[in-house]
C-alpha cells in the first residue's frame, strides 16, 4: 500500500511540474504579446481552488483530474468577445505572434530540462566509476576488445565520469546505428581506443540491448548478503529482509553474491528452495524469480557493500557554473534528437510499438526514481519534459505541432486554413492520439503482468 501511494504521489508531482511549466509557456507568451487570458489551469473537472485578483484578470485554477492543463484566451472561435477585448483576441494576431505562443509550451519543456541538467550538473552526484567488468566474447563489447579493468574515460569524445553516464553514452549512440569509439584506460594506465561496432540487428528493449553490448560493471567478490529489498518483488513476497544471508539454493553452497545472482537469473519461474541465516538463525525459504525483459529471473534484491569496497568505487562528479550549462544544453540537445529519431524510427516500422510508454509505466518510473534519491527524480524529470517537448511538436492535428503547421500554411499561401479543414484534421488527430494512448495502455498492462 505505501509502494503505491509512494508511486502515486510522484506521477502527481512530477505531472503537476511539468503540466505547469508547458502552459506557463504559452501563458508567458500570450501575456507578452498582447493577448489576454482568462483562465490558467492545472488539470480537468470539477474546481478545487481557484484565485482571481480581479475579474478582469486571469483566473487561477486547480481542478481534480490532473492529467493535463490548458491556457485559455480570448478567442472569438470560442463564443463572444466583448467589444473591449477585439485587440487582444488569439485569433486576431499576427500568424508570427500565434506561432510563438502556441511554440513557446513545447520551448519550455525544453527550458525545463536544460535547467534541471543545469542544477544536476552543478550540485554534482556520487556515482559508480565506470570501470568494465568481466566482458563475455559474443558481445559487442567483446568483439570490440573490451577486458576486465578497463576504466571508460570517454564516449565519442565526451568525457563520462561515472558508470551510468558511460553506459548513457553508448546506448544512446548505438541507438543511432554507428560504430562508437570508447577511449578506455587500462589497468597499467595508458589510453586505449575500443571500437563498438553496431549491427543492424540491434535489440530495442533495454535489457536485451544491455545483453548485447555485454557491458557490466567491475564488481568485487562479495559475500550472499542482502542490503535492500524492492517493495512488491518476488524477494519480499518470499519473505526475504535486509541483512539476511545466502547459505544455499537447492541444496548447493552459495559461496559469493554472483554466484547467487547467476542462479537466480538461470531460474524463472522457477521455486528456488534457498536457506538463508538471519541474526543467527537459519530459515529455509522458497523464492520464484520472475522473469525480466530479458528472460532472466529477478528476485529484486540489492547486495550489501561493505563500505570500504563501496568509497574505492565511487566517484564525485560536477562542474562549474557556465561548463554545466553547456553541458546541460548538449544533454537537452542529445536527448531531444535521440528522441526524435525513435519516433521517426516507430513511424516507418523500424523501431518496436513496445517503446511506447503509458501512464502506468511513467507512474512507476517516476516512484523507482524518487526512491533512488532526489537527483534521479529531477533527471527523470528532465527525461519526460524533452519528450513532451519533442511529442508536442509532432505535426498532429490537437498538438502544438499541428496548429504550427496550419500556422506554417497559413504564412505561405497568406490566409488561414478553412476552419472545416481544420475541423477534419482535429478529428483526424484525436483519433490518432486516442489509438496511441490506448496502445500505451495496454502495453503497460502488459508489462505488469509480464
Amino acid at each position: 500500500m505505501f509502494s503505491l501511494l509512494h508511486t502515486l504521489f510522484f506521477f502527481i508531482v512530477a505531472l503537476a511540474i511539468l503540466i505547469v511549466f508547458h502552459e506557463f509557456g504559452h501563458f508567458w507568451a500570450a501575456r507578452r504579446l498582447g493577448v489576454k487570458v482568462l483562465r490558467f489551469s492545472l488539470g480537468f473537472g470539477k474546481t478545487l481552488w481557484r484565485y482571481q485578483k480581479t475579474p478582469h484578470d486571469t483566473e487561477f485554477a486547480v481542478c481534480a483530474l490532473p492529467l493535463g492543463g490548458y491556457v485559455k484566451m480570448v478567442d472569438e472561435r470560442e463564443g463572444q468577445v466583448a467589444a473591449a477585448d477585439l485587440p487582444y483576441a488569439f485569433n486576431r494576431q499576427p500568424v508570427l505572434r500565434r506561432t510563438a505562443i502556441v511554440a513557446a509550451g513545447p520551448v519550455f519543456n525544453f527550458i525545463l530540462a536544460v535547467l534541471i541538467y543545469w542544477l544536476v550538473f552543478m550540485v554534482g552526484e556520487i556515482g559508480l566509476r565506470p570501470v568494465v567488468g568481466t566482458v563475455a566474447p559474443d558481445t559487442l563489447a567483446g568483439q570490440a576488445g573490451f577486458q576486465q579493468g578497463d576504466e571508460i574515460v570517454a564516449v565519442a569524445q565526451q568525457r563520462t565520469p561515472t558508470w551510468n553516464a558511460a553506459l548513457g553514452e553508448i546506448v544512446e549512440r548505438a541507438m543511432e546505428g554507428e560504430a562508437i569509439a570508447v577511449t578506455v584506460k587500462v589497468p597499467d594506465g595508458s589510453l586505449r581506443e575500443r571500437v563498438i561496432a553496431i549491427p543492424a540487428d540491434l535489440p530495442e528493449q533495454p535489457e536485451q540491448l544491455y545483453r548485447k553490448l555485454g557491458l557490466r560493471p567491475w564488481e568485487p567478490e562479495l559475500p550472499p548478503v542482502i542490503d535492500r529489498v524492492e517493495p512488491g518483488s518476488a524477494a519480499e513476497a518470499a519473505g526475504l529482509k535486509a541483512g539476511d544471508r545466502v547459505l544455499s539454493a537447492d541444496g548447493t553452497a552459495i559461496q559469493t553474491w554472483r554466484q547467487w545472482v547467476e542462479w537466480v537469473r538461470a531460474r524463472p519461474n522457477q521455486p528456488i528452495r534457498a536457506l538463508i541465516e538471519r541474526d543467527g538463525v537459519r530459515l529455509p525459504v522458497e523464492i520464484i524469480p520472475r522473469p525480466a525483459d530479458s528472460g532472466e529471473g529477478r528476485i529484486g534484491a540489492g547486495v550489501r557493500v561493505p563500505e570500504q569496497v563501496a568509497e574505492a568505487m565511487k566517484v564525485e562528479y560536477r562542474l562549474g557554473v557556465f561548463p554545466a550549462l553547456g553541458a546541460a544544453l548538449d544533454k537537452t540537445l542529445d536527448y531531444s534528437a535521440l528522441t526524435l529519431k525513435m519516433v521517426g524510427r516507430m513511424v516507418i516500422g523500424k523501431a518496436a510499438v513496445e517503446n511506447l510508454s503509458g501512464p502506468i509505466s511513467i507512474a512507476q518510473y517516476a516512484g523507482q526514481s524518487a526512491s533512488l534519491g532526489f537527483t534521479q527524480f529531477l533527471k527523470f524529470l528532465a527525461i519526460v519534459s524533452i519528450s513532451l517537448g519533442v511529442l508536442n511538436l509532432l505535426p498532429i492535428p490537437v498538438l502544438d505541432g499541428g496548429h504550427l503547421l496550419f500556422y506554417l500554411v497559413e504564412a505561405v499561401k497568406g490566409s488561414p486554413v478553412p476552419d472545416r479543414i481544420q475541423t477534419y484534421c482535429q478529428q483526424i488527430g484525436i483519433f490518432i492520439l486516442l489509438c496511441l494512448m490506448g496502445l500505451a495502455f495496454v502495453l503497460d498492462i502488459n508489462r505488469l503482468f509480464t
